[in-house]
């Protein structure tokens, strides 16, 4: 398969947002439905590599989450609540509701791991499965705030700072910028990202709107995304943990592995059995390992 070969790309207007995704050219048949959530600083193309291991045996969706790649960038509302892991993930059940897809498995990388989680929490029915790739639950690392932890996740609180300030200074040199986020975790460096790819993230990062969403999206995640989390904690019964079966994949080679024990956290957000395994790599694990990370997503999702 070429560069995603059997995919078409298509654009959803939902909740008053454009949502561009890649989606089979075929239709669904038998397949079960799978949506691919990519994180920060990139794009669905993290994707590329493994849904070409994936694509016979799923109907693959992958998205640019709003305000990155080619889906609409709004302007942050003051509260940040349309950049909300919940708002994110109502577009992404939306976008499965526009292909008449019921019930999906869902996995996220990086912040698109806290959208899926989300999506888990709000819409159990929807959810037949769930994949975090190398993140701890956000309540959790932001209660671990140390030194360790402030030293290694610095962007997290320059990029929460009042617009336009992280703007401005971001875009003050983007693509360094940009690299360094994708050398930076897990020292790998970014020969592992296609020159294709690369260069979808770079066109992307510049687009105009990219940074400034990208800041809502960190700065929704320390203000009302807590409060999601920490209502979603309070439900009696047990009734805002995770109900579906999960699997967690992390990098040994990562920063959520140095500082947390990711297991034993998501274990404690889930009602469902929790699997985990630690990758051989650093934070960019789909594209880092694409081959074994199909391996056990479709181990999981078949299963």
């Amino acid at each position: 398969m070429s560069w995603f070969d059997g995919f078409e790309q298509r654009d959803f207007e939902v909740h008053g947002v454009r949502i561009h995704a890649r989606v089979p050219q075929d239709a669904q048949g038998d397949r079960p439905a799978l949506l691919l959530l990519h994180g920060f600083p990139q794009t669905h193309v993290l994707w590329h590599r493994v849904a070409k291991q994936l694509a016979r045996d799923f109907y693959l969706v992958m998205p640019d989450l709003r305000g990155y790649g080619d889906s609409s960038k709004p302007t942050g509302l003051t509260d940040h609540s349309n950049y909300s892991k919940r708002a994110l993930a109502a577009d992404m059940v939306a976008v499965m509701d526009a292909q008449g897809i019921a019930r999906f498995g869902v996995c996220g990388h990086d912040r698109g791991g806290r959208v899926a989680h989300r999506l888990a929490v709000d819409h159990p029915e929807r959810v037949q499965g769930l994949c975090v790739i190398d993140i701890a639950p956000t309540l959790d690392m932001y209660a671990a705030t140390d030194f360790a932890y402030a030293s290694a996740y610095y962007h997290w609180f320059h990029m929460i700072q009042p617009t336009p300030l992280p703007e401005t200074m971001i875009l003050g040199a983007p693509l360094p910028y940009l690299h360094t986020k994708l050398g930076g975790w897990g020292g790998t460096g970014t020969t592992f990202i296609e020159p294709q790819a690369m260069a979808e993230y770079e066109r992307c990062f510049v687009l105009p709107g990219t940074v400034h969403s990208m800041c809502e999206d960190y700065r929704a995640s320390a203000g009302i995304d807590l409060e999601h989390d920490r209502a979603s904690r309070a439900m009696p019964n047990g009734a805002g943990r995770i109900a579906c079966n999960t699997l967690v994949l992390w990098g040994e080679r990562g920063v959520v592995n140095r500082l947390f024990d990711p297991l034993a956290l998501w274990q404690a957000q889930c009602a469902a059995t929790v699997t985990g395994v630690a990758m051989a790599a650093g934070h960019f694990i789909p594209e880092e390992l694409p081959e074994l990370t199909a391996r056990h997503l479709k181990e999981f999702f078949h299963g």
